[in-house]
């Protein structure tokens, strides 16, 4: 059984650097692992048997769903029982957690998150709506509805979230809780001490940089 780490797009257009904090992180682990670059969208054309380590929930999603032979385990269940990870202490700050979409249906995902959270001493508030009931941050209907009312169901999910510091784990949940007004933490900055900066966030500027990566790779 061989072990690949798909980045995935989102996480090599923000901070391609971080792809590989987290690339040296599991090599140090397991010798030989590799980065795998081929959108999620594409036939991966790995060996069958392979597992792929994940930082993307919708990666997470669509190797499990759409290619046989092929099983998936989120960064984050990895850390979690990291013995080696140097894991930051950020104090007992208080944040919310936003759970992303495509992992409504995992329960082992949203328990890693918050144990990573909890190794790095940051307090979860749940949000009402999370975990197996979270709600979509917004982003999944971009396309399907005009940009403005995209935004605004950003802005009402925003509006949700219990504290100003939302942890996410997806990038594109990074964009929409900054278009909604929260301080989105996203996952790997908070791993690796980095902060969290929206950049590109408005909706279609965004998804055309995501679909010229996937179109590439």
């Amino acid at each position: 059984m061989s072990h690949v780490y798909a980045p995935g797009c989102a996480l090599m257009l923000y901070k391609p650097h971080l792809a590989e904090r987290v690339l040296t992180h599991l090599d140090s682990v397991e010798t030989g692992i590799a980065s795998h670059l081929t959108c999620c969208r594409h036939e991966p054309r790995l060996e069958p048997g392979s597992v792929v380590i994940n930082t993307c929930a919708g990666c997470d999603r669509r190797y499990r769903e759409c290619y046989e032979g092929i099983s998936t385990i989120s960064l984050w269940e990895a850390l979690a029982v990291s013995e080696t990870f140097d894991f930051p202490d950020y104090a007992g700050a208080e944040m919310t957690v936003h759970d992303a979409c495509p992992t409504r249906t995992e329960p082992r995902v949203h328990a890693a998150v918050r144990k990573l959270l909890d190794r790095m001493n940051i307090v979860v508030v749940e949000p009402e709506a999370t975990r197996t009931h979270a709600v979509c941050c917004g982003d999944s209907f971009f396309g399907r509805l005009p940009d403005d009312e995209v935004k605004a169901l950003m802005a009402r999910r925003a509006e949700s979230m219990p504290r100003e510091d939302v942890v996410v784990y997806c990038v594109s949940c990074v964009k929409a809780m900054a278009i909604g007004g929260k301080r989105p933490r996203y996952l790997v900055d908070l791993l690796f001490g980095e902060e969290t900066v929206p950049g590109v966030h408005e909706p279609g500027a965004w998804h055309a940089l995501l679909e010229g990566f996937i179109a590439e790779h």
